[in-house]
């Protein structure tokens, strides 16, 4: 199983990267006797369309996996409609999105869509079932819900281990946006890679319910993941502040989220 970030700024795109999007692939049967490329996107943010089509042709995705409904997560949603309608070798599509309640009313919205216009031959929308686990190909995603301002959850994503015979699987925990919460505690669990939002620091938002800072997503990989990926900073937050207080509470390593970056689990 590979992870690639495609966008890794928080709240808006930065000076550097596009907003929230991650593309998570690994090798699988086919169906037909054979194997091929299995890819499942983690959100799609502003501006996290465009670098995508540096990675995977769209009409290949396997599913888009949403874990809120926040511009940052979501938008270029309407990009992958576009291409899948308008490409000049015809229509293509469906591909799968999963989302939380209310997914479909804010796709819709974003590409504008007519109440008698489908979107469907482009893009299969549901909502996360109940227990939130669903199979794609050989990942197996599991959804359960998260401290946020808005109906969210993180996402653990069960697959192949990289190059390895019968070793078990690996496992990823993207967070989404999120508080320290029971709910991304037990995703986190054994995890390989935790992929943490670290948009706050310590010593700046006092606030609480919207966001980890670096400390928080540090206490919460500590005995439970292997590595700590920390993502989701704003073009304001500072990368060694939230880095030092990862860092002053887990003792495993720590890497930055940065465009194009990718850990073979």
């Amino acid at each position: 199983m590979r992870l690639t970030v495609i966008g890794c700024s928080g709240s808006t795109s930065g000076p550097a990267s596009p907003s929230s999007c991650y593309l998570v692939q690994a090798e699988g049967p086919d169906g037909f006797g054979g194997t091929r490329t299995w890819s499942v996107v983690l959100d799609l943010g502003s501006g996290a369309f465009g670098g995508l089509l540096e990675h995977v042709e769209p009409a290949e995705i396997d599913a888009v996996a949403l874990t809120h409904l926040h511009a940052d997560h979501v938008v270029d949603v309407a990009g992958l409609h576009v291409y899948l309608r308008y490409h000049p070798q015809g229509p293509r599509g469906p591909v799968r999105v999963l989302g939380p309640e209310g997914t479909d009313e804010r796709i819709r919205d974003l590409v504008m869509a007519g109440d008698d216009e489908p979107v469907t031959e482009q893009l299969a929308i549901e909502e996360w079932p109940p227990g939130g686990a669903v199979q794609v190909g050989p990942l197996r995603l599991e959804a359960a819900a998260v401290r946020h301002p808005v109906p969210a959850v993180g996402i653990r994503v069960t697959g192949p281990r990289e190059g390895v015979g019968d070793a078990g699987d690996a496992v990823l925990l993207y967070t989404g946006d999120t508080d320290s919460c029971p709910g991304v505690e037990a995703l986190a669990d054994g995890a390989d890679v935790l992929l943490a939002e670290a948009a706050f620091e310590e010593n700046r938002e006092s606030v609480r319910g919207i966001h980890l800072t670096g400390r928080r997503a540090g206490e919460l990989a500590q005995g439970r993941a292997g590595r700590l990926v920390l993502t989701h900073l704003p073009p304001w937050t500072r990368p060694e502040v939230v880095r030092a207080e990862a860092e002053a509470v887990f003792d495993g390593p720590i890497d930055m989220a940065e465009p194009g970056a990718t850990w073979e689990l």
